[in-house]
């Protein structure tokens, strides 16, 4: 009898820690997730400075319309593509979304170029503000996007090392690899300006 209590016990032990383990993939992917949404909380709030910026720098540098299309056409295409979390596997889908944050990056980079040519829009308190906090933003893009890929390396190694592979195949079959973030060579670029006409 003692022996059969012994046995019980390990196994609702055994049993108890395997359940446990399986929960762990859900927190995971949870995780990830939570991670994506504050990747994109951070690119909405640059994208919200962007206008106050361009009308900012518009009042000082008037001849340099195209660049302000640029930042206005390269705004809009961010705001137009979206990945929520369900799509978080498909890498077509990231590739995409994340160019589409590049060229607005790499517009911003350039309006940030044009206004140091202009000594007095440098001074406006305006100007300054607006600055501060977009740098503070591309800061807060930086660390989101870092914790986001910590998280996805995290979750996808859960999910293809053993046991866990075939735990997930078994509890959770809707479990798929998530996309990291690639950084492209358009984003390793310094912004070019130029005046000539």
């Amino acid at each position: 009898m003692k022996n059969l209590i012994s046995v019980i016990v390990v196994i609702a032990a055994l049993a108890f820690g395997a359940l446990k383990y399986a929960n762990s993939f859900v927190e995971l992917d949870e995780n990830a997730n939570a991670k994506w949404s504050q990747v994109l909380n951070q690119y909405k709030r640059r994208a919200d400075l962007v206008p106050n910026l361009v009308e900012t720098v518009k009042g000082y540098a008037a001849h340099e319309q195209k660049v302000f299309e640029d930042v206005t056409n390269a705004r809009s295409k961010s705001m137009q593509v979206s990945v929520d979390a369900s799509s978080l596997s498909d890498e077509a889908k990231i590739k995409e979304f994340m160019a589409a944050q590049n060229s607005l990056g790499s517009a911003l980079g350039r309006l940030m170029a044009v206004s140091e040519n202009y000594p007095e829009l440098k001074a406006n308190q305006n100007f300054l503000s607006l600055q501060s906090q977009l740098e503070g933003t591309e800061n807060r893009i930086s660390v989101a996007r870092r914790d986001y890929i910590d998280a996805v390396k995290e979750y996808n190694v859960a999910i293809r090392s053993f046991p866990g592979k075939f735990i997930v195949s078994i509890f959770y079959p809707e479990m798929k690899l998530k996309q990291g973030i690639e950084v492209s060579d358009e984003e390793m670029k310094n912004p070019k300006v130029s005046f000539d006409k």
